[in-house]
């Protein structure tokens, strides 16, 4: 948003001017995202609106998603071509990138297979099988999570090869392999209020059987039940939410996901784990920003949301936010700490604890209580 140092007829206009870029920002991403659609402007864009949708696309990592919603538009409604031509590099190495993990996770798998370790590929590249273009979708690490006593098996294997790994808050470990950074978790789902942890561990049992594979380089990689990636995915966009925010990236993945499993699933157990959970309340703003803001076909969700509910503030949280908070332009003058990797720590957690507690209160409450913890006394020694 600019500086307004104009009067109020001016900074209606500019607000409105930035409104429109916005809306056609997200028109340009449903059209990617599903493949259909033409854009509607009122008037073309200049390179300077380029840029900032591009800046924007760049800030969320979604320049694969936006990038490909070009062969739908008119000849006139496409980027300068400088910009499209940085734009196609910039795809070509988000290709190469992921074809890179692609060979990284395969060989892994084989490797902690054949050592009688049953690792689950979570987010990411198992995710982006579900886009109508999965390699244009950006995967910024590979993420495992594993079966029975998977992970301690897991991180003796990597000390037996003196793979230099490190454990880190929130009951994982991560390393770099073959130029690819990679995490594997203790946990399979991201929440953080401990009165949860029983039923969890019975859904994972329960849902065991239902597992599924996706074919990874010729190899089979096992995934999650649909039911259990939804509330996988969908519980990790909450957990970014609570703290400094998420981009649209991760709301892109449960649109896909739902778009993908929706004949899949039983509607009604989706429900209740998610009410069971306590996360209810919050997957109702979630399904409506998806129907609404991403084009998400609504037949797709497993139960109608309240139509009442305001989703707005939450997508203007998202908006601003960015990748996970890290490029908030609202923070970039604030107060800077050691302590913190981010401007204005305190404020924004406090803030976003206040926004997130009445829809997912335990999730809200636990989070300063289990962080604490797993970053101090939750992590692994040798």
């Amino acid at each position: 948003m600019e500086i307004i140092i104009f009067g109020t007829n001016c900074f209606l206009q500019i607000i409105q001017m930035d409104n429109q870029l916005k809306d056609i920002f997200f028109q340009l991403l449903r059209i990617g995202l599903w493949g259909e659609g033409t854009l509607s402007q009122n008037q073309p864009l200049t390179i300077d609106d380029w840029n900032k949708i591009h800046r924007y696309a760049i800030n969320h990592t979604i320049e694969g998603l936006i990038y490909d919603s070009f062969p739908f538009l008119e000849e006139n409604q496409l980027p300068p071509q400088s910009l499209r031509m940085k734009w196609a590099v910039r795809v070509d190495q988000i290709e190469r990138h992921n074809a890179k993990m692609n060979r990284v996770i395969a060989e892994q798998f084989t490797a902690f297979s054949a050592q009688d370790i049953r690792p689950i590929l979570q987010k990411g590249q198992g995710v982006a099988s579900y886009y109508r273009i999965p390699n244009h979708r950006i995967s910024g690490d590979i993420d495992f999570c594993f079966e029975d006593e998977g992970y301690a098996k897991a991180r003796n294997y990597l000390k037996e090869k003196q793979i230099n790994f490190q454990d880190t808050a929130g009951f994982s470990l991560d390393y770099n392999f073959k130029g690819i950074h990679i995490e594997h978790h203790k946990r399979t789902f991201d929440f953080r209020s401990p009165l949860r942890k029983n039923y969890l561990r019975k859904l994972i049992k329960k849902y065991e059987p239902a597992k599924q594979y996706i074919i990874i380089n010729e190899i089979p990689v096992r995934l999650l039940a649909p039911e259990l990636q939804l509330l996988q995915v969908n519980i990790h966009i909450l957990k970014h939410l609570i703290t400094y925010g998420i981009g649209l990236r991760q709301f892109c993945d449960s649109a896909r996901l739902y778009h993908a499993v929706s004949s899949q699933i039983n509607n009604e157990s989706l429900e209740q784990i998610y009410k069971k959970t306590g996360i209810l309340k919050w997957i109702h703003l979630l399904h409506k920003l998806l129907v609404e803001n991403l084009g998400l076909p609504k037949k797709d969700l497993p139960f109608p949301y309240p139509e009442n509910i305001e989703t707005d503030w939450m997508l203007d949280e998202v908006w601003y936010s960015g990748n996970f908070g890290f490029k908030d332009e609202r923070f970039d003058n604030s107060k800077k700490s050691a302590r913190f990797a981010r401007p204005d720590s305190p404020k924004r957690l406090w803030q976003n604890f206040k926004r997130y507690v009445k829809y997912a209160p335990e999730e809200a409450i636990a989070f300063p209580l289990i962080h604490t913890y797993s970053k101090f006394l939750g992590k692994d020694s040798d």
